[in-house]
C-alpha cells in the first residue's frame, strides 16, 4: 500500500511538469506574437516616414532620433537609411512569422503528445455549430493522465 501512494505522487508531479512545459511554450508563442506585432507597427511607421520624405526636397532639414538624442540631418542623408531599415524590418518580420508558425506547430504537437485539452476551446467551437450561445467561463487547461 505504501508503494501505491508513492506512484500517485510522481504522476501529479509529471502532470505539473507537463502543464509547466505547455505554459512555457504558450508564453514563448505569446512573446513572439507580441514582438511580431511590435515590428509590424515599426514597419508601418517607417513606410509613413519614407512616403512623407520622398515628397520633399533632398536638402531640407529633418531630425532623426539616434540613441535618445535628436540629430539634425538632411532628407538625402536619412532617406537611404530609412529604406535600408524598412527592408531589414521586412526580412525580420518574415523570419519571425515563420518562427511563430513553427512554435504554433510545436505547441499543437505538445498538446497532442500529452493529451492536453483546453476547456472552453472545444466547447466554444461545438456551440457555434449548433447555434446555441452559452455563457463562457474562462479557459481551463486539463492534462489527461495516460
Amino acid at each position: 500500500m505504501a508503494g501505491e501512494g508513492k506512484k500517485s505522487k510522481p504522476k501529479v508531479k509529471s502532470n505539473e511538469e507537463v502543464f509547466s512545459g505547455f505554459q512555457q511554450l504558450r508564453g514563448e508563442q505569446r512573446h513572439m506574437a507580441n514582438k511580431l506585432s511590435e515590428m509590424e507597427l515599426e514597419l508601418h511607421e517607417h513606410k509613413i516616414v519614407i512616403d512623407t520624405l520622398q515628397e520633399v526636397e533632398g536638402d531640407r532639414k529633418c531630425y532623426k532620433m539616434i540613441g535618445g538624442v535628436l540629430c539634425e540631418r538632411t532628407v538625402k542623408e536619412v532617406l537611404p537609411m530609412l529604406i535600408s531599415n524598412r527592408d531589414q524590418l521586412t526580412k525580420f518580420i518574415e523570419s519571425l512569422n515563420e518562427q511563430l508558425i513553427k512554435k504554433g506547430q510545436e505547441v499543437n504537437e505538445y498538446k497532442e503528445k500529452h493529451n492536453i485539452k483546453v476547456r472552453g476551446q472545444d466547447e466554444h467551437t461545438s456551440g457555434e455549430s449548433e447555434g446555441e450561445k452559452k455563457p463562457r467561463a474562462g479557459n481551463v487547461l486539463v492534462v489527461n493522465p495516460m
